[in-house]
């Protein structure tokens, strides 16, 4: 009996060691794991706030209307609800993915508001653009103008992708111009301020 005890003991010592290493791999694995989704979150947030950025934009250019908005986040929510929740069955992806449509309208609705009351009482973005490089006397880049704007508008969220967009479309708008140094991108206005001389002013006539 006394070897079958060992033997036993031996065989148990050897499943609590790897259940032990199994563990730790599995505890490290959910930690990194943890980190991705938590990175990849972050990144989610990032890109639907410059969506609403730029959907706002498209709005005051004459663009896309509420609705088109609202099919768009749908379309972007639902995959990601899928894709998080594999093994569910039918009926609770759809019924997640239905709450997912409900919560994911009402802050697309709540942004779009907010914003358009901003915009009601300050100047849009492409104003701010356009007069902050009519003011300037040598061209400047995205994050330049972004770093600008920020500093003289600390109520706005400025981003420097969202500049860079804007002022593209003042490019192909003949808006402004663009000039590349190296691997570097500045943007110009179109016309520059004071370059008109002043009119001659008519000598009266000695009658």
């Amino acid at each position: 009996m006394s070897e079958i005890q060992a033997s036993s003991t031996e065989l148990t010592s050897q499943y609590i060691a790897q259940i032990t290493g199994d563990l730790e791999r599995n505890t490290k694995e959910q930690e990194r794991i943890g980190a991705e989704v938590e990175a990849l979150q972050e990144q989610l947030r990032t890109l639907q706030h410059d969506h609403t950025v730029l959907v706002n934009m498209q709005q005051a250019l004459g663009g896309a209307t509420p609705a088109a908005e609202a099919a768009t986040k749908t379309a972007v929510s639902v995959p990601r609800q899928t894709a998080a929740e594999p093994k569910r069955s039918r009926s609770k992806k759809s019924a997640a993915a239905g709450v997912g449509k409900a919560a994911s309208k009402k802050p697309a609705a709540k942004a779009s508001s907010a914003k358009a009351s901003k915009a009601a009482g300050k100047p849009s973005l492409v104003d701010l653009i356009r007069n902050h490089l009519q003011q300037q006397n040598e061209p400047r880049s995205a994050a330049e103008i972004s770093s600008a704007l920020t500093q003289a508008h600390p109520d706005r969220t400025i981003k420097t992708t969202v500049v860079r967009t804007t002022v593209e479309g003042l490019v192909a708008r003949s808006h402004a111009h663009r000039t590349k140094q190296g691997s570097s991108v500045f943007y110009t206005a179109t016309t520059a301020p004071q370059s008109t001389e002043p009119e001659p002013q008519p000598k009266a006539v000695a009658g």
